[in-house]
């Protein structure tokens, strides 16, 4: 038996008015989802502790099984091991977003959605001119990292959760705050007559005015994969967050070519790349994770939410050609486009192959409602698919 799961990140909303008071996912078009739900069983799945932010690190760990009040350190060292970083004892890697401050104010969180060319050129400028216990690693678009040596950690806010707000107020505090807003400060010197800027807003693009250091925190120590469900697993996704809980899972990283993390991705080759593992490659169980319902969201985009799911949708129709195969779909967390943020909302989920219910179409409500499953905490789902747990 294989199993695949369809992680839509960020694709649960709340009903809205556009949409004649439907969600995103009610009003879409899914006939592979539907079908799933249809001759499968739904229900919600609570992926995110009362103690812990709606974060996709948080909820990502919670629906691969992972307690994250007990491994989770922080979104930076997550990133940092996909990127093949060593932190070294007492070291700290901060995630750090290329963004647009404007008149004190937060305007965009991923400075236009910068290109990692144009990042890593400013990056590279920028390490010239930071103190000698601070490194800057450029990354994918506007997610990059900060690593401090013999770093104790701050309390650090998402640029993602502050848009539109003032960030004086919103300013890391704590032990490495000192060194972070030195490092913000000269961020914002390097990068005003920057080149890369200079032709960005010649283009009529938005200027990357600064960095923004957060979540912060040393190594992270997650049992692996294999030992805890007694199976081999993979990971498809184009953000580093999603590769380095793989790496620290001991999971499989799959690098699938035209994989951006925004809305351009290319579906096609992530169900592609999925099939090969699944039916050509010795993996059981294949995580496929897209980004674009979650951009969409933090856009605030109805259009662009909708179009994300419906392509996901299309192209996991290739999962039901394959024989003895288990497949699940779910969104991690909630990011509503009224909200342009996480909520820790439990989330739909509907999984093919274990029992049947009374839903007919895949959706929040009807999930709720009438999800033969209920409400179940996120430690259990994963043994509830394999069938090491019954419900």
């Amino acid at each position: 038996m294989k199993y695949i799961l369809i992680l839509g990140d960020g694709m649960a909303d709340w009903p809205v008015d556009e949409l004649g008071g439907k969600t995103p996912l009610e009003y879409a078009k899914t006939p592979n989802f539907d079908r799933i739900a249809k001759e499968g069983k739904c229900g919600m799945l609570k992926t995110v502790p009362d103690s812990c932010e709606p974060g996709s690190d948080v909820a990502n760990l919670g629906v691969l099984g992972y307690n994250a009040e007990e491994c989770y350190t922080g979104r930076g060292p997550l990133e940092a091991v996909s990127m093949g970083i060593d932190l070294k004892e007492g070291a700290f890697a901060y995630r750090c977003n290329i963004v647009a401050v404007k008149d004190g104010i937060m305007a965009d969180f991923t400075a236009g959605h910068i290109s990692s060319e144009e990042s890593a050129q400013l990056f590279k400028t920028l390490n010239e001119y930071l103190p000698e216990s601070v490194k800057a690693y450029s990354g994918i678009s506007y997610r990059n990292l900060l690593v401090l040596k013999n770093a104790k950690g701050s309390i650090t806010k998402a640029p993602h959760d502050i848009v539109g707000q003032n960030i004086s107020e919103n300013l890391p505090t704590g032990d490495d705050s000192e060194i972070l807003l030195k490092c913000v400060e000269i961020s914002r010197e390097v990068f005003k007559d920057h080149p890369v800027n200079k032709k960005r807003i010649a283009d009529g693009k938005t200027p990357a005015t600064e960095i923004w250091p957060w979540s912060g925190g040393k190594k992270p120590s997650i049992e692996s994969f294999r030992e805890k469900y007694g199976l081999s697993g993979g990971i498809i996704s184009a953000v580093d967050l999603l590769n380095g809980i793989a790496k620290c899972a001991e999971m499989k990283v799959i690098k699938v070519p035209g994989a951006t993390g925004y809305l351009d991705t290319d579906y096609e080759a992530k169900a592609e790349y999925a099939v090969k593992a699944l039916t050509e490659e010795d993996i059981d169980f294949v995580y496929m994770h897209v980004e674009a319902p979650d951009e969409a969201g933090h856009l605030g985009s109805i259009k662009e939410k909708v179009l994300a799911i419906e392509r996901l949708d299309e192209v996991s129709g290739r999962f039901f050609e394959i024989e003895d195969l288990m497949i699940a779909v779910l969104p991690d967390h909630p990011t509503p486009v009224a909200f342009k943020t996480h909520t820790k909302d439990p989330v739909p989920f509907a999984i093919r192959g274990r029992g049947v219910d009374e839903c007919s179409v895949y959706s929040e409500k009807e999930a709720e409602e009438k999800g033969g499953f209920k409400t179940i905490d996120a430690k259990d789902f994963l043994n509830i698919f394999f069938g090491l747990k019954s419900a």
